[in-house]
C-alpha cells in the first residue's frame, strides 16, 4: 500500500514538473516569436522616414497625409503593450496605403528609382512580418491550447501562466484587396 501511494505522488509529482516545464519553453517560444516580428517591424519603421521625405520632394502639398504617417510610425515605435503594437501597426498600414495610392497621382514619384527601391524593400519587409506573425500566432495557440485543457489548466493556474494575445488584424481595411499597378 505504501509503494502504491508513493508510485501515486510521483507520478502527480513528475506530470506538475513536466507540465511546468512545457510552460516555460512555450512561453520562451512565445517571446522568442515575438522578437523576431518585432525586428521585421523594427526594419518597418526605419524604412518609412526614407518614404516620407521621398514622396515630400514630389507631392509637398500632401503633407497632411505625410504627418499622419510620421505619428503612427512613431507611435508604433513607442509601443508596449501587444495591443497598442497592433493599434498601431494597423494605423501605419493604412498610412502607407495612402502614400502608395498617393505615387499613382504622381507619375514622376511612380517613376522614381529611390521611391521603387524603398517600395521594394518595404513589400519585402512585409512580407517577413507576415510570415513571422504566422509563426507567433502558431505558438500562441500552441500555448493557449495549453492553457485551458485539463489537466494542464491545474497548472497554469497554480503557476499563473495566462493566455497570450494573437498579433490580429483589427483594421477592417487590411481585409480589402490591395490594387496593383506597374
Amino acid at each position: 500500500m505504501v509503494y502504491v501511494a508513493i508510485g501515486i505522488v510521483a507520478v502527480v509529482v513528475l506530470f506538475f514538473v513536466t507540465s511546468y516545464n512545457g510552460f516555460v519553453r512555450l512561453r520562451q517560444r512565445t517571446r522568442e516569436a515575438f522578437s523576431t516580428m518585432d525586428v521585421y517591424l523594427k526594419q518597418r519603421y526605419d524604412l518609412i522616414p526614407n518614404i516620407v521625405e521621398t514622396v515630400k520632394g514630389y507631392a509637398s502639398h500632401e503633407k497632411e497625409t505625410l504627418e499622419r504617417v510620421v505619428q503612427a510610425r512613431n507611435r508604433a515605435v513607442n509601443a508596449q503593450s501587444m495591443e497598442d503594437i497592433r493599434e498601431s501597426n494597423d494605423m501605419l498600414t493604412a498610412g502607407l496605403r495612402q502614400i502608395f495610392a498617393l505615387s499613382e497621382s504622381y507619375p514622376d514619384l511612380k517613376a522614381n528609382t529611390n521611391f521603387l527601391d524603398l517600395q521594394n524593400q518595404l513589400s519585402r519587409v512585409e512580407g517577413e512580418i507576415a510570415q513571422s506573425r504566422k509563426y507567433y500566432n502558431a505558438v500562441v495557440r500552441e500555448y493557449n491550447t495549453r492553457c485551458e485543457v485539463f489537466p494542464h489548466v491545474l497548472v497554469a493556474g497554480l503557476f499563473n501562466f495566462s493566455k497570450e494575445m494573437y498579433f490580429e488584424v483589427d483594421d477592417a481595411t487590411q481585409r480589402e484587396n490591395v490594387r496593383v499597378s506597374f
